[in-house]
């Protein structure tokens, strides 16, 4: 699978690849010693990790309206009935997908339509796979309606990240399995699905961005 760098990433990767190349040239001008090498190792794999965090994979795009697809590369955390209190102020099938620091960090829109409710709420800096770090924690939440179908699903900061991008903005018309953010550092991103939603996932099971069905919608 081809990636490159995200355009989220390219500031942060340019100014580690300057960094790199000069710390890396004065270490190796030094005496040759264990630690010199020890020390481009670790830089390097730290450089590594960086170019891994903000790739930008291509995907496939899925177009389904009856089809909610996964927004975000992870592990499902959450599958349970609760109560939305932002938007639906109702009883909602909650999917919740939490992205390690080794996932892809795009997030992409579940189903397509047009954008009537965005918000970015300050909040708390819990671990994302806490309970309450979907009410607490520094978030984004975008509801998407398409035939009178309403979705709701939201960017969660977790005790990592430091930043939520979204694309969302109200009135505009989205695609499906198109790109609606990126979360800086880790986090998760949780789903809020009719209560006659098939789901299709199960606790544990690892997701896959644009390609893994979480859920289809009864027509």
């Amino acid at each position: 699978m081809r990636f490159k760098i995200h355009p989220e990433g390219r500031v942060i990767v340019s100014v580690a690849t300057l960094i790199v190349a000069v710390v890396v040239f004065f270490l190796l001008r030094m005496d040759i010693a264990p630690w010199n090498w020890i020390a481009v190792a670790a830089i390097l794999l730290v450089y590594s990790i960086i170019i891994r965090f903000f790739r930008n994979p291509e995907r496939e795009l899925n177009r389904d309206p009856d089809t909610i697809y996964s927004p975000a590369d992870g592990t499902v955390v959450v599958i349970e009935q609760t109560d939305e209190n932002e938007f639906f102020h109702d009883k909602r099938i909650q999917v919740s997908v939490f992205m390690s620091l080794w996932n892809v960090h795009v997030n992409w829109y579940p189903i397509g339509g047009k954008v009537i409710y965005q918000r970015h709420h300050h909040g708390a800096k819990m671990v994302a796979w806490h309970p309450k770090s979907s009410e607490l924690n520094e978030r984004t939440t975008v509801v998407v309606e398409h035939n009178s179908r309403k979705i709701l699903f939201r960017q969660i900061a977790g005790f990592v990240a430091r930043r939520i991008v979204s694309y969302a903005r109200e009135g505009q018309e989205v695609d499906q399995t198109s790109q609606c953010g990126f979360i800086k550092f880790g986090s998760r991103v949780d789903i809020f699905l009719p209560l006659d939603a098939e789901i299709k996932v199960e606790l544990n099971q690892r997701v896959r961005g644009t390609d893994t069905v979480i859920a289809t919608l009864k027509k």
